[in-house]
């Protein structure tokens, strides 16, 4: 039976005033649970805390809007406090523990990625929260919290019974969260929309590639990540993972048209996407894009950390590596045909401006 391709928005799991959690499911996404990707998203409101928790999967952070704060804690290192802001990618291995929050009136909203083969359900994240009402401290027995943190009867049942929350919270009060240090974004957090650009094509698009290079924490989580913005009406060229990796899509912003081909020549998607729409391109499959006239920007992440793409149109095409005689046998065509064909898109290209 076809897997179902089709984009998906995600689904409201849990949350109350101080924000909500959002996720996709294999269900509604079966590519999900056969790329083994996990695939959610964190909306704070103001004075919105997330609890600290830890995951079962490494993850890539995107943060869509806002601004905000998240606290990270590296196995046996010192907790990193890093302001964050929209564009920002952070890269959280396994056995990380973190935290987030927003003081801002605008909402903060920050997209995970992941890598699921680990985990406890293929296709999802599933989180273990210090704190709240399933925090692990409640699962633990009064004699049991009290031998391991030195407290007496009542002093375990004030630390685990006073937060009733789950997951998000919103602070009231006089708690002060601890201020962002500039030296801790050093290595954790990479502006995409800032960084330098690793392909620029006028009225075409531009991208920036996260890597082992300008995020060192890439490395450890195992995945690749970009962000592209594809101008109105411009093109991206059809191309394919050459080396086995799923690319998984998250549109930011704008809307476009979408065509995949797979297996046999079929066309196994075409629609159009927008923003908050996600969607997964299988092992070697041809994706192509074409943005409408607001243009389109999608985040997306490969299932290895140096992923190869082959392209098949423009000066780097595997078109213009084949012989001609091979082409016009290919094609069954003659060598007028073939020579039109190889004449064009001969610029070094992945992203083609409309038509003039």
């Amino acid at each position: 039976m076809a897997i179902d391709l089709s984009p998906q928005l995600a689904k409201k799991l849990y949350g109350g005033n101080g924000g909500s959690y959002h996720a996709w499911s294999p269900s509604e996404l079966p590519m999900l649970r056969e790329g083994n990707i996990g695939a959610s998203k964190l909306a704070l409101q103001k004075n919105g805390f997330a609890l600290p928790r830890y995951s079962d999967s490494s993850k890539v952070a995107y943060v869509l809007q806002g601004t905000g704060v998240v606290g990270i804690v590296l196995p046996e290192s010192e907790e990193k406090v890093v302001a964050i802001k929209k564009g920002d990618a952070l890269a959280l291995p396994f056995g990380v523990v973190t935290w987030w929050y927003n003081k801002e009136d605008t909402e903060l909203v920050v997209l995970f990625l992941g890598d699921t083969s680990k985990a406890h359900k293929a296709g999802e994240f599933t989180d273990f929260y210090l704190t709240g009402s399933n925090g692990i401290f409640t699962g633990f027995s009064t004699e049991f919290v009290g031998r391991a943190w030195d407290l007496k009867e009542n002093e375990v049942k004030t630390l685990v019974g006073n937060q009733s929350a789950k997951g998000i919270v919103k602070l009231e009060g006089n708690i002060t969260i601890p201020e962002p240090k500039p030296d801790h974004r050093d290595g954790m957090a990479l502006n995409c929309l800032e960084a330098a650009l690793d392909v620029d094509i006028k009225d075409g698009g531009r991208v920036v590639v996260l890597n082992t290079k300008n995020l060192p924490l890439v490395g450890e989580v195992g995945l690749g990540a970009d962000l592209v913005r594809l101008d109105g009406g411009a093109m991206c060229s059809p191309g394919f993972s050459c080396d086995s990796a799923l690319q998984v899509t998250y549109i930011v912003r704008g809307s476009g048209r979408v065509q995949v081909v797979g297996v046999d020549g079929k066309r196994v998607l075409e629609t159009t996407v927008k923003a908050g729409n996600l969607f997964i391109v299988p092992r070697f499959y041809v994706v192509s894009k074409i943005a409408d006239p607001e243009g389109l920007e999608w985040f997306s992440i490969i299932s290895t950390p140096n992923p190869i793409f082959t392209h098949l149109a423009g000066s780097f095409s595997v078109w213009k590596a084949l012989s001609p005689t091979v082409l016009q046998a290919a094609f069954n065509v003659d060598s007028g045909v073939e020579q039109l064909f190889r004449s064009k898109r001969t610029a070094d290209a992945i992203f083609f401006p409309p038509p003039k």
